[in-house]
């Protein structure tokens, strides 16, 4: 377990709301891509009293709540009312991300204004299961990425690398796609998860490096995905203030992170950056 004077905050964990938890057939057959994660009953829907018993035992202070990117307006409705009613329910404890429809930007600039005004402070985790997000999708983002500029809303992105082994929820789009984006809106914030799929190693090249400003990586189910040398490679790339501490809860318990980050070789001023402090940074710009 981390120092107990360590601040703590999980910038990536999923719950749902109870009709989902208690019967999910009807939501894999009206989403595919939830489907692809989902449809096993063995894997975990959490809600938000699960999450905070995990958060109370782990000594994790605060967390992102994200629910799923949806592929029609009333589910991400849903989902969104249930992340913004549950933060009403506990304020110091949790911060949504919502989730928003980008083959529909009139719809999303709507619901982004209307979350806004309810103290959202990011998108996420957004993204694409069952097909590569192409050019055209970045495209149509554009009227809600802009909005996001504007008022620095963070995009947390779903990224994964594309060699290894297959595991639901492991998307299609190459690496330079995501590339395409962070140049197309170099001042918007954004959270690459699961370690950026590997585009942290191209920041290695300094015109990447330069591009990748605003952008920053989280650890979300990194004990599934890399070893523990992956910590001290990346900081040292990009530095440990661009790596945010991510659990994907309910996939991995907190423990398991710490465990691997306190044998990670990082000093204990670089692990505190990662598990809370880089967090409070990147909110208070």
């Amino acid at each position: 377990m981390p120092p107990q004077s360590t601040m703590i905050i999980d910038c990536h964990t999923h719950i749902f709301p109870d009709e989902i938890r208690k019967d999910r057939g009807p939501f894999c057959e009206r989403d595919r891509g939830f489907s692809s994660i989902y449809k096993n009953l063995e894997t975990r829907l959490a809600g938000v009293e699960d999450l905070i018993a995990s958060m109370d035992e782990s000594g994790v202070e605060r967390s992102v709540i994200c629910g799923f990117p949806w592929n029609r307006p009333d589910l991400c409705s849903l989902h969104n009312q249930y992340l913004l009613e549950s933060a009403s329910r506990y304020p110091n404890r949790l911060t949504v991300f919502i989730s928003l429809l980008f083959p529909d930007p009139d719809w999303s600039e709507k619901e982004l204004d209307r979350c806004m005004k309810a103290g959202v402070r990011g998108v996420g985790e957004i993204a694409f299961y069952c097909h590569e997000m192409t050019s055209q999708d970045i495209e149509s983002m554009k009227p809600i990425l802009i909005q996001m500029e504007k008022h620095k809303i963070l995009l947390l992105l779903h990224t994964n690398e594309l060699v290894g082994h297959p595991y639901p929820g492991k998307g299609m789009t190459p690496l330079e796609r995501f590339y395409d984006l962070v140049l197309s809106f170099p001042r918007l914030p954004i959270l690459l998860a699961h370690w950026g799929g590997g585009l942290p190693f191209y920041e290695l090249m300094p015109e990447v490096a330069k591009a990748m400003a605003n952008v920053y990586y989280d650890t979300a189910a990194s004990p599934f995905l890399y070893s523990k040398k992956i910590y001290a490679i990346v900081s040292g790339i990009v530095g440990a203030r661009k790596i945010l501490f991510g659990t994907d809860f309910p996939l991995i318990p907190p423990r398991r992170y710490f465990e691997e980050l306190e044998g990670s070789g990082l000093s204990k001023e670089d692990r505190e950056k990662i598990l809370g402090l880089n967090f409070l940074r990147l909110f208070e710009r």
